[in-house]
């Protein structure tokens, strides 16, 4: 069976960690997995990559993780911690001679015609990235001989895509899944997911809310990610929690089977 790679390029939540000008204990610690850029992950397929979401760091995470091509780039959801770093597919443009397959839906898809305006104007001004939409529906997606599986969640008001490759699930930024979620979500084995902070949030879930979806689906494996300041030290949190879950961090790999 292909060996597929996860990377967890980025584990923070919108403002990072640590936030500007901020002095609490996870800000200022000196333990590396308490510095968060913004969420991401990237399937490695063999030698073929693809990237869930573009944040502001993009650039820094591709070149921390030394990637020198990438393939195709799935969106969850608009807002700017997830799609601000598209520009810099532009890079990968050079190196493959060919445009960026994009795959997100129509309502991401006008999101960035308006953040990327000179993108999509026709221009054909000299060294702006190049990009070929797609559009994210209700049926997988398919690279290289496997098939990911959209998974509808909510961000509060705000319809996001989760994401399910074989045995492994991701849900980032939602606090809601309906019960269509959770059949799709059935027989998870690695689940990733949302788990901002301590208190409760309007459109994430907190680290109590994450804890009870976990325990429903019941993954072998469990990862938090869009980690904010407020959710604590990354040692100290890491300390509470079951056995079978643990807080990501920033360059953590994984392989799914």
């Amino acid at each position: 069976m292909t060996r597929i790679k996860v990377t967890f390029l980025g584990t923070g939540t919108s403002q990072g960690v640590p936030v500007i000008a901020c002095e609490c204990e996870v800000c200022t610690s000196k333990n590396s997995k308490d510095n968060r850029t913004r969420t991401s992950i990237l399937f490695s397929i063999e030698d073929k990559n693809i990237v869930v979401d573009t944040g502001p760091d993009f650039r820094q995470q591709m070149l921390r993780e030394k990637v020198k091509s990438l393939e195709a780039v799935i969106y969850t959801h608009e807002h700017k911690d997830h799609i601000s770093g598209m520009d810099d597919i532009r890079a990968f443009n050079y190196v493959s001679k060919a445009p960026m397959q994009i795959y997100a839906t129509t309502q991401v898809q006008e999101a960035l015609k308006r953040e990327f305006s000179y993108v999509f104007s026709g221009s054909n001004y000299p060294g702006i990235p190049e990009v070929k939409l797609n559009t994210i529906e209700k049926e997988s997606l398919h690279f290289f001989g496997e098939e990911i599986i959209p998974i509808d969640v909510m961000h509060y008001k705000l319809p996001v895509k989760a994401f399910r490759l074989r045995n492994f699930s991701y849900i980032t930024d939602a606090n809601f899944i309906d019960d269509a979620g959770f059949k799709k979500l059935e027989g998870t084995e690695i689940l990733v997911i949302n788990a901002l902070r301590i208190e409760p949030h309007i459109s994430h879930f907190n680290l109590e809310e994450a804890l009870e979806i976990i325990e429903r689906i019941h993954p072998k494996k469990a990862y938090l990610i869009h980690i904010s300041h407020l959710l604590g030290a990354h040692d100290e949190v890491s300390k509470i929690l079951p056995s079978h879950v643990e807080i990501a961090y920033d360059g953590l790999q994984i392989d799914i089977a």
